[in-house]
């Protein structure tokens, strides 16, 4: 799920059901069964942030309204998406790099199938990469992602729960911009994405 960046729209309700073309009372069962992610105002009132709305429409392939459209270039090569299946590490990683890079939104994945629907929708400006995701290979996903222009072109930042020098140098041959052993150093990780983010 994405972390919203500070200027995201937010939505009432009744405004989640217009754009869906359904009833309000609807868009409230999505938000109280936990389907839809909300938050309650002082007055009681559902209000829902834009990428939110977002990510529940993608997830049950909804038509995205054209009202939501121009967001969603806006989320383009303004994010970063981490890939761990580890999830408490994930989560950290989400949790340091959300205080380092506020102005960016956050996105998790946590196998290769999700981190590739990701990739295509949101187009990252930053890939942080686990290697070794279960039944995937670090290498093929950092060679897919420098190579297939649908995925934009994020910076790749590989982390490994070795220190492989001979791993190390394929990735980097691969376009990876930085390799990291686990447990990894997030400052020398946040200043690596600076640098990278810099040199753009």
């Amino acid at each position: 799920m994405a972390k919203r960046t500070k200027k995201t729209k937010i939505f009432s309700a009744l405004e989640v059901a217009n754009i869906c073309g359904v009833v309000n009372q609807t868009a409230i069962n999505w938000i109280k069964n936990d389907y839809l992610k909300a938050f309650t105002t002082p007055g009681g009132q559902y209000r829902v942030y834009a990428d939110d709305l977002l990510a529940f429409l993608e997830e049950r392939s909804m038509r995205i309204p054209k009202e939501l459209e121009a967001l969603l270039e806006e989320l383009k090569d303004s994010s970063f998406l981490i890939i761990d299946d580890d999830k408490d590490l994930n989560n950290l990683m989400v949790q340091k790099l959300t205080k380092a890079f506020p102005d960016f939104a956050m996105d998790q994945a946590f196998d290769g199938f999700e981190a590739g629907s990701l990739l295509n929708k949101r187009k990252p400006a930053v890939v942080v990469l686990d290697i070794n995701l279960p039944g995937v290979n670090g290498l093929t996903i950092c060679k897919n992602i420098k190579t297939d222009p649908a995925f934009g072109k994020p910076v790749v930042i590989v982390v490994s729960g070795v220190s492989n020098p001979s791993e190390r140098l394929a990735l980097l041959n691969e376009g990876a911009e930085g390799y990291f052993a686990k447990p990894v150093v997030f400052e020398d990780l946040v200043a690596t994405i600076e640098s990278c983010l810099g040199k753009r």
